[in-house]
């Protein structure tokens, strides 16, 4: 009741100071301020209120995954075949009608992966002129690495690359965002700890602080041409002095592939790089990122991994960039299925590694290569078809994995 109070719908409204424009959605409008701020748009889950804007969204994911192994791959773990849930999400954001750019969301997620609900990105935007940017505080993502900052749902893979996975997807702490325009330089710079996500599965860090630098060499709008480079620094104290690094084979109803077990460590030291060219519906980046944890008992072992990859949307779209976030977002659909359109297609190949062999620890390594296909059949339904190639060199063997999967995306975002 109070959030309705709050979110009174008010007249739609168009003044010196805003603009309609399309959405990007075929026969649909919004709303936006001079600095491109989306206000309110004709979608049925977005409102206008008298002290804030309203937009419910979620996010619904399921797919299906089989395996094709050799007899060095079943010595070394066993798989089946299976249908999983992979995400539920319900999300509401807004924009405060202030003077100052204020935006907010809340958001709530079902981790299938260990079985139980947990609050989602929530928290409080700033716009901060003076410095060029906006300060967030909440719950979010570090800022570390473009793919792991981007939305999930906006991923060109099925999954993140595997490397990523010794960074925790959420962190509670205040981040600084900002964007020079002219030179083109952008960064994020966060603090966060374990004060209130202690006791959530993702806290593995009681204390975390984040660099992220980077610049566009290249930034054309109208030619939709983009080289973004950036560098990504990592420093985190380690809890409880223990801690275990670990990864599925991008293939999420799948065992994990590689694991260090529990070992104990005091603190740890991230370092990598990321860099990304696009022009038009063509784009490739890589980013690969070394992790040293400090463990004497360990013989302070360091783990690496990255990725390349490649993307093209047949059908001629190409992904917006945020300047905000330093972020590419989703692919747009000109002309939906359901309005007589092929959707957006978009052909994908990837190859990616994690090696967690270090010092006395004998995690395993593996690679893949992916090729897959996303039909974007509209702006909410999204369709994934994959193939994987992997080898896990673990226990004193090799195995070969072939990897079948899809997944079918249901998004209000």
């Amino acid at each position: 009741m109070l959030l309705w109070l709050f979110l009174v719908p008010d007249t739609l409204f168009s003044n010196d100071s805003t603009k309609v424009v399309p959405n990007g959605t075929e026969g649909e409008t919004m709303v936006v301020s001079k600095n491109d701020t989306v206000l309110v748009s004709n979608h049925w889950y977005e409102f206008d209120g008298k002290f804030s804007t309203l937009k419910i969204g979620g996010g619904f994911l399921y797919e299906y995954a089989a395996y094709v192994q050799d007899d060095e791959s079943k010595e070394q773990i066993e798989m089946k075949p299976a249908f999983k849930i992979r995400d539920i999400r319900f999300l509401m954001s807004g924009k405060i009608k202030t003077k100052r750019e204020i935006t907010w969301k809340l958001g709530v997620m079902y981790d299938a992966a260990e079985g139980y609900w947990l609050v989602r990105e929530s928290g409080v935007m700033v716009g901060i002129p003076e410095l060029s940017g906006h300060i967030f505080v909440g719950r979010t993502k570090e800022g570390f690495s473009m793919n792991k900052v981007m939305n999930g749902y906006a991923g060109w893979t099925m999954e993140r690359q595997m490397a990523l996975d010794v960074i925790p997807i959420l962190a509670d702490g205040i981040k600084l965002l900002g964007f020079l325009p002219k030179p083109r330089l952008f960064w994020n710079v966060g603090y966060f700890n374990d004060f209130i996500s202690h006791k959530q599965s993702f806290s593995t860090f009681s204390q975390q602080f984040i660099t992220r630098f980077g610049w566009l060499p290249v930034f054309n709008k109208e030619k939709k041409t983009i080289l973004h480079v950036g560098i990504n620094y990592r420093y985190g104290i380690v809890k409880d002095g223990q801690i275990q690094i670990r990864s599925r084979p991008e293939a999420n109803p799948a065992p994990y592939f590689i694991d260090t077990k529990k070992f104990p460590s005091d603190h740890s030291n991230q370092l990598g790089y990321e860099i990304y060219f696009s022009s038009g519906s063509f784009m490739i980046g890589s980013e690969y990122y070394f992790n040293k944890f400090t463990s004497p008992e360990k013989d302070n072992p360091m783990f690496q991994g990255g990725e390349i990859g490649a993307s093209y949307v047949l059908t001629g779209e190409s992904r917006a960039y945020n300047t905000v976030s330093s972020i590419y977002g989703f692919v747009p659909v000109k002309k939906s299925v359901f309005a007589g359109g092929l959707g957006a297609i978009e052909v994908v190949l990837r190859y990616s590694i994690l090696n967690l062999n270090g010092g006395t620890i004998r995690g395993g390594k593996f690679w893949r290569v992916t090729p897959m296909v996303n039909w974007y059949l509209n702006e909410n339904i999204r369709f994934e078809l994959t193939y994987g190639y992997g080898v896990l060199d673990r226990f004193g063997l090799r195995g070969a994995t072939q990897f079948f999967q899809s997944r079918i995306h249901f998004q209000l975002l």
